[in-house]
């Protein structure tokens, strides 16, 4: 299978009871499960608990308790909160040796009119003039360590452009912001719900890493030690994960061992799309 095929085969979770599903991790090597899995996976999950079709996800707030352990299934347990008039709420945790290693709430929401305004685009090249993910490779592979070369050298189904390279050749401090463009690395169904699961997935890519750029740092420093805490999405308009997206993050704080990181994602043409939240875990490993 092509990775999104691979990536769709994933969140395709088996059902196994009223409210209750079955996921599976990839076998990449990795010692735990990526993050944005779980948010994607939990999402699928509260999705197939809604039987009004026509209510979508407006939003999400997750909290990573423990980490994952990719070797065995993930359990998705779906309390349904309430249905509403024009809202719908779900609560999932994420269940893995008898524990709960994840925790999120969903909200649906009935389309409505109303007013509208949103923040502007920030002016960045296009995607298409940017480094290919081939051609990054071929530029950041020889700076990672192992276990992150040979993920990288494997196909993956989210393809990411960043505008600016310069911070993974210079150890030098930075404003902490960046500008990433992605995308799913193939064609998608349509399916717009399918679309908001795999935009969850994406969205935890690279975000805590800009905390990181105030510090002349990186994100796959072995002396680095990082792990997401809770992130939270809005979805605000229509697009497809398999179209360009721009993905303008921030950092507006570090203290405390905590990294908190903010994300726009824009539609080629300008339309902002879904906001993202997220605090992480950055430690500075010390010497055994």
């Amino acid at each position: 299978m092509s990775a999104v095929e691979q990536l769709l085969d994933t969140l395709d979770l088996e059902q196994l009871e009223n409210n209750l599903f079955r996921g599976r991790s990839p076998q990449n090597g990795w010692q735990r499960v990526f993050g944005g899995q779980v948010v994607g996976q939990a999402l699928v999950a509260a999705d197939r608990t809604i039987d009004d079709k026509e209510r979508l996800a407006h939003s999400l707030h997750a909290y990573f308790l423990l980490p994952g352990d990719p070797k065995v299934p993930i359990i998705y347990e779906v309390d349904r909160i309430r249905d509403g008039g024009s809202f719908t709420t779900r609560r999932v945790v994420a269940i893995q040796h008898g524990q709960a290693i994840f925790s999120m709430g969903v909200s649906f929401h009935k389309k409505e009119t109303g007013w509208e305004h949103q923040i502007a685009m920030p002016d960045v090249p296009a995607p298409e003039s940017l480094p290919s993910e081939e051609e990054l490779k071929a530029r950041l592979l020889p700076n990672l360590p192992e276990v992150m070369r040979s993920y990288w050298q494997r196909a993956r189904p989210i393809e990411l452009r960043p505008v600016d390279l310069s911070r993974f050749f210079s150890p030098a401090k930075g404003d902490p912001n960046q500008y990433i463009w992605i995308r799913a690395n193939g064609a998608l169904p349509d399916d717009f719900r399918l679309h908001q699961c795999v935009l969850a997935y994406a969205s935890d890519f690279s975000l805590l890493d800009t905390a990181l750029i105030a510090h002349g740092r990186v994100m796959f420093d072995p002396q680095i030690m990082m792990a997401s805490l809770d992130h939270a999405v809005w979805f605000h308009r229509p697009f497809r994960a398999d179209e360009w997206l721009l993905y303008a993050q921030d950092s507006p704080s570090s203290q405390d061992a905590r990294g908190f990181c903010r994300g726009s994602i824009f539609a080629k043409d300008g339309r902002l799309v879904a906001s993202v939240a997220q605090e992480g875990l950055i430690r500075e490993r010390k010497p055994r």
